[in-house]
């Protein structure tokens, strides 16, 4: 490992704090937790509802904090929550109209932040940005769960 690699992976893991920071200044600007933001991200557009499994799986919070979130949002009337009939122990978390009109316009507004600051690019460019970012997380995740460093 050279210099340049350790710079280069400080500064790529510090634009993707930034990137944190910058959504949860996002989020409590708009009265709410990062973490919630993601839930209601993720539930604004599934017009059929998630579990909390998928939802938990989509943000990559753990199962206690995505329970914690739907009891908050089901206690402020945002969203419902309904057994599936072939297993009870499954349950649909949708929006509600309330929780739409509290989310919307936040919602709408990263997901245009998001996809015009990709637009930005050439295809090209958004091509190498997935591929790249994908392989470093890959890199990362399998570095990370190994036991020792070598």
């Amino acid at each position: 490992m050279t210099k340049e690699d350790k710079k280069n992976a400080y500064l790529y893991c510090k634009f993707r704090d930034e990137q944190f920071a910058l959504y949860d200044e996002y989020a409590k600007r708009h009265g709410m937790l990062m973490k919630t933001l993601l839930v209601v991200n993720a539930l604004f557009y599934a017009e059929g509802g998630m579990t909390q499994t998928e939802i938990c799986r989509r943000t990559f919070q753990s199962k206690q904090t995505v329970n914690l979130i739907i009891k908050n949002l089901l206690a402020d009337h945002y969203v419902t929550v309904t057994e599936m009939p072939e297993n009870k122990r499954n349950k649909t978390v949708r929006m509600t109209e309330a929780g739409r009109a509290y989310c919307e316009k936040v919602v709408r507004h990263i997901t245009w932040a998001e996809d015009t600051a990709m637009s930005m690019f050439t295809a090209e460019e958004q091509k190498r940005l997935i591929d790249l970012s994908r392989t470093f997380t890959r890199n990362l995740t399998m570095l990370v769960n190994q036991e020792t460093e070598n």
